[in-house]
């Protein structure tokens, strides 16, 4: 308890550095980085425990905002970009350059050349304080993360229960005049299970997941095409999103037995195209959103996902997710809603008619939440891989540019 007034004590100062010793047990932390503020905060669930002054990028070299992690640590790094500039205690967000480090000038104003600069002290205490992949949230306005309970939100399948003995049956044993009995039961319930203390073994770590909710781009639509016309006998190659030769013509053999449907249409991959292809295999109609999930910095699965009223903004929201409880099954998730700057562009495109009534008004990460629906074999696999630091983002704009190999999912909200 001591511990933990002292860091709220701290607060009050520019600078709060937080008991090593209370670091050590903090399992899912965030860190949140407010420009306007020009301070970082780093969470433990809902509980603040410690914060930092902080300089963010000056104009023309702006720090981006968005939904990003720690990807790689050094205690001493050099700038590849700005003539070998010391970053001491680096803390890399992005490949493009990034990062969270020391500077000896902190003037609690924009003044660097896109990083996130941090006193000495704080800078490396906050270094032994992170695990790779981290989260690390930065804002143009301050954000607090709030406890969030939805039933779109995962949690993991609670246990079956043992069975009953719903067939038991006293009779007298054959073949003994004693008044000895015997007990006649369902053939599950024969080998009862050993006695908990007996079963216990140290729990295996789980790395957490990060998990993106996002619309379907063209490339999850030729995947689904490829897959599916491979499976009607159409050699489209491998699903890979790309579309190639074989691809090519194995959409133009599906449409040549098919005049009729295409006649009108225009282009390759089209709606159309989608819809006679699922219709074709029998799936029905086609999804609009992808659930996709990465573990250790490496794509795990994805699977198709509906998103109702397409014609409304999602918006940017973040959950992570604090602790689990296995026996309960229930999960302590925490969110923020994110500022939404969707260009004219991207909202044409995305085929978004109303980009602010779903996102400003009334409660945005609960109607983004009861938009969203998945079958229930992607739901219980998802249930099953979530443990304590385990992310998931929600956005109009699916897979960014900065997301790649070495990365969890980065949304990017606004560029540098």
């Amino acid at each position: 308890m001591s511990v933990r007034v002292g860091v709220l004590i701290g607060l009050l100062s520019a600078t709060a550095l937080v008991d090593p010793a209370f670091a050590a047990d903090a399992r899912t932390l965030q860190i949140f980085v407010s420009k306007d503020k020009q301070s970082l905060a780093v969470y433990d669930g809902a509980e603040v425990v410690a914060t930092s002054k902080i300089s963010s990028g000056k104009d023309g070299h702006t720090t981006p905002s968005g939904i990003f992690s720690v990807i790689e640590k050094q205690k001493y790094h050099e700038s590849n970009i700005y003539s070998n500039a010391p970053m001491p205690f680096m803390q890399r967000l992005t490949w493009s350059g990034i990062a969270l480090h020391e500077s000896n000038s902190v003037p609690r104003y924009p003044a660097s050349h896109g990083c996130v600069r941090m006193p000495g002290a704080f800078a490396k205490s906050l270094y032994k304080m992170t695990e790779m992949g981290v989260p690390v949230v930065i804002t143009d306005s301050e954000l607090t993360p709030e406890p969030i309970d939805h039933p779109t939100l995962f949690r993991p399948d609670r246990p079956e229960p043992a069975p009953l003995l719903t067939d038991v049956e006293l009779r007298p044993a054959i073949g003994d005049a004693k008044t000895q009995v015997q007990v006649a039961m369902n053939e599950t319930t024969a080998a009862l299970p050993i006695p908990q203390f007996q079963l216990q073994a140290p729990a295996a770590e789980t790395s957490p997941i990060s998990i993106l909710m996002t619309r379907r781009t063209l490339r999850e639509n030729v995947v689904d095409i490829q897959t599916l016309l491979n499976q009607l006998g159409f050699a489209a190659g491998e699903p890979d999103g790309l579309a190639g030769s074989a691809t090519v013509q194995a959409i133009n053999a599906f449409k040549a037995l098919r005049p009729k449907e295409f006649a009108r249409d225009k282009g390759l991959i089209t709606d159309t195209l989608l819809r006679e292809v699922y219709a074709a295999a029998g799936r029905g109609e086609p999804p609009n959103g992808v659930i996709m999930v990465r573990k250790d910095f490496k794509p795990l699965f994805e699977a198709p996902i509906t998103i109702a009223d397409p014609a409304l903004a999602l918006g940017t929201h973040f959950f992570s997710l604090h602790s689990v409880d296995e026996a309960a099954g229930t999960a302590d998730w925490l969110g923020v809603t994110l500022e939404n700057n969707l260009s004219r562009e991207t909202v044409k495109r995305l085929g978004i008619a109303n980009q602010e009534s779903s996102i400003i008004s009334g409660r945005p990460i609960a109607r983004a939440l009861s938009r969203i629906s998945m079958s229930e074999e992607t739901r219980h696999r998802i249930d099953a891989l979530i443990s304590p630091g385990s992310t998931l983002t929600i956005s109009d704009t699916g897979v960014g540019p900065e997301t790649g190999n070495g990365t969890e999912f980065i949304t990017i909200t606004r560029e540098s």
